[in-house]
């Protein structure tokens, strides 16, 4: 090849290349100063902490109740919802205090609603409140298959004696179980705390409305823990004490015949006879008031009336009217 040709050759090769490496870093540009900075100071998201279920039912009522009736109630670091209907009456008589059972709002429509709402027709004011989720009720113990034990054999001299494996894994399941229910124990005294404060700033503001004498009722479970927080708190300005459909928590110790005895006041225990098990509660709770003489505990028994809630309601009202406003026995 000439020394001319041999000399052009590199030249022709590099002006091919040099358009191909140009072309190739416009099509993938450089990334922008700082952009690799900003995606390392970038964050995941971080998700609102979920409402407790009582706290999502307080913010639907919130939106359905009229403002005039709302109440937010402090109890220690806790705000709640409390519903506030004044009787309709320039002199009211008092203020009931409802308490509501587990999974049931200020307003529910067996018993809470339809009481706070007709009290204040015959002179009593009512103050329905909201309850906190039951931490306790969500620690359940752990249910424990026992496998069948393993026959005897003619070469095993002490068929008694457990393998070393499977004692262990007994010893460990005694210990998770007791984790368990001293863990359940510890927070069922802190719902009672929690639980507690509410009714304690209940009574504080129906006593700020000048009420002259305060009732409690229970629904539920919620006569459980009034029943408890009674028996424990007792306090002054409390006259009377309503509980209708009285039922004790699973994980709530004592039981509820155990409390009713205890309590310093008159006590009214509704309940529904066509029910067999809480008719059963009901006869243990008036056998275990009958053995204290200065019991003031008495029962009124409620027919059930299935595919008529508005009847059965009004039965409610008027059993509870009748006994917080009682008639004067006539001279003969």
């Amino acid at each position: 090849m000439p020394p001319v040709y041999r000399l052009a050759l590199p030249a022709l090769c590099l002006s091919l290349i040099l358009p191909c490496a140009f072309s190739v870093e416009a099509a993938d540009p450089a990334p922008a100063p700082g952009a690799a900075q900003k995606t390392a100071a970038e964050k995941p998201v971080e998700r609102q902490p979920l409402l407790e279920r009582s706290q999502e039912d307080a913010s639907a009522l919130e939106r359905q109740i009229p403002a005039q009736e709302q109440q937010q109630l402090q109890a220690g670091a806790d705000t709640f919802l409390a519903l506030w209907k004044p009787a309709n009456t320039a002199d009211p008589k008092g203020a009931v205090i409802i308490v509501p059972g587990a999974g049931e709002t200020a307003d529910w429509p067996q018993a809470v609603g339809p009481l706070r709402n007709k009290l204040p027709d015959v002179e009593w004011s009512s103050l329905s409140i909201t309850l906190p989720d039951l931490q306790s009720d969500a620690i359940a113990p752990r249910v424990v298959e026992v496998a069948p034990a393993p026959k005897p054999t003619a070469g095993n001299k002490d068929s008694t004696t457990a393998p070393p494996i499977e004692q262990a894994a007994g010893g460990e399941a005694d210990v998770a179980d007791k984790v368990v229910a001293e863990t359940t124990e510890e927070q069922a005294k802190a719902d009672a705390e929690h639980i507690f404060a509410r009714i304690d700033a209940a009574i504080a503001f129906a006593s700020q409305q000048s009420a002259r004498r305060i009732v409690v009722l229970g629904h539920g479970t919620g006569a459980y823990w009034a029943a408890r927080y009674l028996s424990e708190k007792q306090p002054s300005q409390v006259e009377k004490f309503v509980m209708v459909a009285a039922q004790t928590p699973v994980t709530a110790k004592p039981p509820l015949a155990e409390l009713t005895p205890t309590l310093k006041l008159p006590t009214a225990d509704l309940f529904y006879m066509d029910k067999p098990l809480d008719r059963s509660a009901a006869l243990e709770r008036m056998q275990a008031s009958k053995r204290l003489k200065s019991s003031a505990f008495s029962q009124v028994s409620l027919k059930a009336l299935p595919g008529n809630t508005k009847a059965e309601q009004e039965q409610l009202f008027r059993r509870v009217r009748g006994w917080l406003n009682p008639q004067p026995v006539a001279e003969q």
